[in-house]
């Protein structure tokens, strides 16, 4: 007689009344769910694949069982909490940007064991929630359509590339070294970036750059010459320039407290 095998299911983390939380492999748990939920799905965080983000307000077995976090949320809390809900009549299936990413990971990455670990989960997963919800208010996704006249293999490569900018923005990146890290030749890079994020590789890095000084400036001591050389300027005029243009004031201004956190 053939044993069955058992069923996997995926870890259920009690967040609140209004949301749940699903953590790893398997099918979702039978739950009670909240009423008139919204479906959070976050799937290829691991082993080289692409962060997608689905959003739905149903059940889609296969879908959810290969998702690696599954939030449901009460679209009433949405509406409380951000103050609106994700239009979903332009697609459903994003990009996963990089803070989300990173809050992703750090759920599946969580340290701890038993009722410690089970508490970070819990305060990870409104972290997750609240960074989805700042990139969908930014327009900081890109849904997948957007890159399909890349194909597949391409549209990877240049997500990689992305996920690379975000991940060693300090480095003295090139467009030809991103473009040799992911396989890609410079022509294809530039232009895959463009189609699929609406901006170049030198706008995306200074961008990271600027936001990674600006978080120097505002936590540490650091001497802004210091900071100007991490975030990979040669100058501090050059970086005063680029920093003043992108905020409206220079860094030391910053330090005064003339830019709101």
């Amino acid at each position: 007689m053939a044993v069955s095998k058992p069923r996997i299911v995926k870890q259920r983390v009690e967040v609140s009344p209004e949301m749940l939380a699903f953590i790893g492999a398997g099918a979702l748990p039978a739950a009670a769910w909240p009423c008139d939920s919204l479906l959070l799905a976050v799937s290829g965080l691991r082993q080289g694949g692409m962060p997608l983000l689905r959003l739905g307000g149903e059940s889609e077995s296969a879908v959810l069982a290969s998702a690696e976090i599954v939030l449901v949320v009460q679209r009433a809390a949405c509406r409380r909490i951000f103050g609106f809900l994700p239009d979903l009549s332009a697609g459903t299936v994003w990009h996963l940007a990089s803070q989300p990413r990173t809050a992703a990971l750090a759920i599946l990455d969580c340290e701890g064991s038993g009722a410690a670990r089970e508490t970070l989960q819990l305060a990870r997963s409104i972290e997750l929630l609240c960074a989805i919800f700042a990139a969908l208010g930014a327009d900081a996704l890109v849904p997948v359509e957007g890159g399909a006249s890349l194909g597949e293999r391409d549209t990877r490569r240049i997500v990689a590339a992305r996920r690379l900018i975000d991940e060693r923005w300090q480095e003295k990146l090139t467009l030809a070294a991103i473009a040799r890290a992911c396989g890609l030749n410079r022509d294809k890079l530039t232009r895959g970036f463009r189609a699929l994020y609406g901006c170049s590789v030198a706008e995306i890095l200074a961008e990271n750059r600027l936001a990674g000084a600006r978080r120097l400036l505002q936590a540490t001591d650091l001497p802004i010459a210091e900071i100007a050389f991490r975030s990979g300027y040669l100058n501090n005029a050059s970086f005063t320039r680029a920093f003043s243009r992108r905020f409206g004031a220079a860094p030391s201004q910053l330090r005064q407290g003339a830019i709101a956190a």
